[in-house]
């Protein structure tokens, strides 16, 4: 009896699965019914077939590609500036030496944004820049023959940026500088200016021999201590640089005294100098380590230079004083920056040529830090770690007149170099 009744009730169930099937089977559409009621796989359409097989497009800049995103022109008697807003680090290529048509940098791996392209078919730029877009990864920027007499260029970072400056020619220009800081519609003609004012007869110079006193800075292994090595050069380089007509040198120290950062900074300011060159000797815990950097005012690329600083600052590695992106958003700052980049490569360059021929020497280059005297200091400002007092070799052509005064020289072109092709000469 109870087998009768199971068949029966397991019959019925049967039923009512198939009757289940057919009802959803009619709400389906056609080609979907059986796929309620089978596991096999299906082949996508050719539609999904394009959606997941078409390739990634890539962005219009690309992976590895510098967008100069603005440009910005200034000038003033004497000089134009070009610059060059990356949006990360180029590395410019240019010509050389001077072609018959002029200069040619080339900036590769770059492209130029939509509103620097509307610029330049404004035709806002002036005339002694051409920049075209020669390739898809590629930037040009001419400097025709006949427009200028010399130029300088400089890569910068913090924002990225490359800065153009040229001496024009005598001629007056045959168009407008469009867009420029001094722009009031230059028209075809140029008439007379008013006289500009004359450029200081006198340049001062602060030279800021490092520590003295209580403070004798690093120490060498032979007991050879900082405060008198920069002293030393530094009196060279101030009776070098009186014998130069037309500058007056002041020095910080005079003789084995101690004076504050926030003094040295002051007396520079207080004086209206137009340079400030600080003397320093280096010192690593590797006594292997030598050689010859110059820093100027910016945001410290490496442990290294921030032990450097912290060093000749006196200060702890986290303590940095005034934020780095507020001194960035004063112009007079960004100003001194630049000019201070250029004083140190071109001290640099002075030092090195005038060393090389003497001594084996390993150049560091050029480095940034927040140094307290580059920092506080309103006109553009250099420091000189000049040789590695922890080595012994360097620590021994330290205590030698001669090294020092090659220093000193060294040290005194650069200057000289600076303030003849630079926009002081027109000051």
């Amino acid at each position: 009896m109870r087998s009768a009744i199971w068949h029966i009730l397991t019959l019925a169930l049967l039923v009512g699965l198939f009757d289940l099937h057919q009802h959803v089977s009619n709400l389906l559409p056609a080609n979907q019914a059986y796929a309620a009621t089978s596991a096999a796989p299906q082949e996508p359409s050719a539609k999904a077939k394009r959606s997941h097989t078409s390739p990634v497009r890539m962005s219009p800049t690309g992976f590895g590609l510098t967008t100069i995103q603005n440009l910005r022109t200034a000038s003033a008697p004497g000089w134009t500036r070009l610059v060059l807003d990356l949006d990360s680090k180029a590395r410019p290529k240019r010509q050389p030496q001077l072609q018959a048509e002029g200069v040619t940098i080339e900036i590769p791996n770059t492209t130029l944004s939509q509103p620097v392209r509307a610029k330049l078919a404004a035709g806002k730029v002036p005339k002694h820049f051409i920049i075209t877009q020669n390739s898809e990864r590629s930037v040009e920027v001419s400097l025709p023959a006949g427009s200028f007499q010399s130029y300088k260029l400089l890569t910068l970072a913090n924002p990225y940026r490359l800065v153009i400056d040229v001496i024009p020619t005598r001629e007056p220009l045959t168009v407008p500088l469009v867009e420029s800081a001094a722009d009031r519609g230059i028209p075809l003609t140029t008439p007379p200016q008013p006289a500009q004012p004359r450029a200081k007869s006198i340049k001062t110079i602060v030279i800021d021999p490092g520590h003295g006193g209580k403070d004798p800075g690093a120490r060498g292994q032979r007991g050879t201590e900082e405060k008198d090595i920069t002293l030393k050069v530094a009196l060279k380089l101030r009776n070098l640089l009186s014998k130069q007509p037309g500058i007056r040198v002041l020095m910080t120290r005079e003789e084995d005294q101690f004076v504050e950062l926030e003094d040295r900074a002051k007396f520079a300011n207080g004086k209206e100098a137009d340079l400030f060159v600080s003397i320093h000797v280096n010192s690593h815990p590797q006594r292997s380590v030598k050689g010859i950097e110059i820093y100027h005012f910016g945001e410290a690329k490496d442990q290294r230079a921030l032990e450097v600083a912290a060093r000749e600052n006196g200060t702890p590695l986290n303590s940095t004083g005034v934020g780095w992106e507020y001194l960035v958003a004063d112009l007079l700052t960004a100003k001194k920056i630049e000019e201070s980049l250029e004083l140190a490569w071109t001290a640099k360059e002075a030092i090195v040529s005038n060393l090389n021929g003497h001594y084996a020497l390993v150049d560091h280059g050029v480095k940034t830090a927040h140094f307290y005297v580059l920092r506080f200091t309103s006109m553009p400002s250099i420091l000189a770690e000049i040789a590695y007092i922890s080595n012994s070799a360097e620590e021994d052509l330290l205590r030698t007149g001669l090294f020092t005064t090659h220093v000193a020289e060294g040290l005194m072109e650069g200057i000289n170099t600076f303030l003849a092709s630079s926009r002081f000469a027109t000051r």
